[in-house]
């Protein structure tokens, strides 16, 4: 006799995923979390084994289904390969501003000390700033939170403790930067970690980024996935190929996920 189908994993799976859409269209969000959904629910002929997979390993746990199906949405939405070339992108874009941070700030260091020493010695002056304080203060004048929490304490020590006791402004700016030299770029999260770790962009990016947000939504980090859950390479393989939408000659298949968890788990020695 065939299973009923209430318990038939495919129908089960496809209705989460239909449901979910429905739910975003009526509230009019995560329009391209749909356009996943649509890719998935045009190929379910093709993840059939895969949503065998997943209801087997996933149904006795609470949720843990339709957490799995929401990741495999928000992954490929938000990590897809032209999102990934964006974060790529403005890494390079992050590096190339805290360069021109650091020369600009050296460069105004440099003109504020010699600004300093003109006061000192053309026997002329300025009515600039001249005490970080004071730059603290007019930078903040706008602040409710520093006007009325903040101003009074450092009044007082401004006024406790004289010139000598604080940075020049040209010591201010050579630290700003010394600090943008020397930054070291670091995501933020575990997904744009794993998804942009390898130097060049390919089909893996998305496979590593949906692997961490699997450990990322596990018990021991206070998700509802089970700790021992683990994805086969060949339902991974497929999960990779619908969402991002590969043609029949461009198919991710389980040897390439064998090969790139064998990567990850040298990398990590």
């Amino acid at each position: 006799m065939s299973a009923p189908q209430s318990d038939n994993p495919k129908q089960i799976c496809e209705k989460i995923l239909i449901e979910g859409k429905r739910y975003n269209v009526e509230h009019r969000i995560l329009p391209s979390e749909n356009a996943v959904s649509d890719r998935l629910l045009a190929r379910g002929i093709e993840l059939t084994e895969a949503y065998e997979e997943l209801h087997g390993k996933l149904h006795a746990h609470p949720h843990a289904l339709q957490v799995f199906l929401g990741l495999v949405l928000s992954t490929a939405a938000f990590w897809s390969p032209e999102k990934i070339a964006q974060a790529r992108t403005a890494r390079g874009d992050l590096g190339n501003v805290n360069q021109q941070i650091a020369r600009r700030a050296a460069e105004l260091a440099g003109l504020l000390q010699q600004r300093s020493d003109l006061h000192n010695t053309s026997g002329f002056s300025t009515d600039t700033h001249y005490h970080v304080c004071d730059v603290i203060e007019a930078a903040a004048k706008s602040n409710y939170l520093f006007t009325s929490y903040v101003q009074e304490r450092l009044d007082a020590l401004h006024g406790q403790f004289d010139l000598k006791y604080w940075p020049s402004l040209s010591d201010f700016l050579q630290e700003l930067a010394s600090d943008a030299e020397d930054a070291v770029i670091e995501a933020t999260d575990p997904l744009t970690a794993a998804a942009t770790m390898a130097s060049r962009p390919s089909r893996a990016d998305f496979i590593k980024a949906l692997l961490a947000a699997i450990d990322e939504n596990r018990g021991r980090n206070h998700g509802q996935l089970p700790n021992d859950f683990k994805v086969t390479d060949n339902t991974l393989a497929t999960l990779a190929s619908c969402v991002l939408d590969l043609g029949a000659d461009d198919l991710v298949d389980g040897p390439y996920v064998k090969r790139l968890r064998q990567r990850e788990r040298e990398g990590a020695k």
